[in-house]
């Protein structure tokens, strides 16, 4: 299956969330089991000798992808989620996004010094929230840190709010 197909797949869905917004539909790339296996094949072709060690989902549909990316790459996975939705000691990092302030946090004890870590999250818009799941991830002392996303939203330059020495990887690249 070719990345136009893959592409071809995602739905869009004008005006939503909000007026003016083309929302990008990924829920349509999972309903097939070729272009599911195809997406966990492209995920584990591009990280499989990254020394991976922990894949990090941003809430929620980072956890789509990301558990399968880390059985298929032997890592271990953990979730990014929104304030009051994980029971232990947590890190946190607040945000700026598009509609207003938010924040993510992480189980302090997700991660340690020796982790390579991929962050995964399903679109490269703004890039606030990977961002700030970037930050966070960081502060956390780990070794190494490569950024995922199933689609980019190019015209919105996102990339450009990460160090020139951060791996940032999209599958399906949309104009608009």
């Amino acid at each position: 299956m070719s990345i136009q197909k893959l592409k071809d797949i995602v739905r869009n869905i004008s005006d939503f969330p909000i007026p003016g917004i083309e929302f990008k539909d990924i829920t349509t790339l999972f309903q097939s089991p070729e272009s599911l296996h195809e997406l966990s094949d492209i995920l584990y072709e591009m990280y499989k000798d990254k020394g991976i060690t922990m894949v990090v989902g941003i809430e929620s549909r980072g956890f789509f992808m990301g558990p399968a990316t880390a059985l298929r790459l032997n890592a271990g996975f953990a979730p990014i989620r929104k304030p009051g939705k994980l029971p232990y000691k947590v890190y946190e990092e607040s945000y700026t996004k598009e509609y207003g302030e938010d924040a993510i946090q992480i189980h302090a004890d997700a991660l340690g010094k020796d982790d390579v870590v991929l962050i995964h999250d399903d679109l490269l818009a703004t890039g606030g929230t990977m961002l700030a799941a970037y930050k966070l991830v960081k502060k956390m002392g780990v070794k190494k840190v490569y950024l995922n996303f199933l689609i980019e939203l190019e015209m919105l330059d996102a990339r450009k709010l990460f160090p020139e020495d951060v791996e940032v990887e999209s599958i399906l690249k949309f104009e608009i």
